[in-house]
């Protein structure tokens, strides 16, 4: 059977981690509005269409459709399971 983390810690991970401060560390963002935009690091293209909002915690490409919070981008760029990336 596999690990499992409790629900309280990994809300209590999501809460205290900023998903701008994580995804900068791949994508350069510049802020518009309440939004952070930049280039998708999961498809190619010359015009931002990777939105990350703080307020909601999430992030969106308009592109290619990726999605999630901050353990799904974890796991999309660096290859790794829900668990590595918690």
């Amino acid at each position: 059977m596999g690990q499992r983390i409790p629900e309280e810690t990994v809300e209590h991970i999501r809460r205290s981690v900023d998903i701008v401060d994580i995804v900068q560390q791949y994508v350069s963002l510049k802020k518009q509005g309440r939004n952070y935009f930049g280039l998708c690091p999961f498809h190619g293209e010359k015009t931002p269409s990777f939105s990350v909002s703080p307020e909601k915690q999430i992030y969106h490409c308009f592109g290619c459709g990726a999605g999630g919070n901050v353990f799904s981008f974890l796991m999309e760029i660096e290859g790794v399971s829900f668990i590595e990336a918690v």
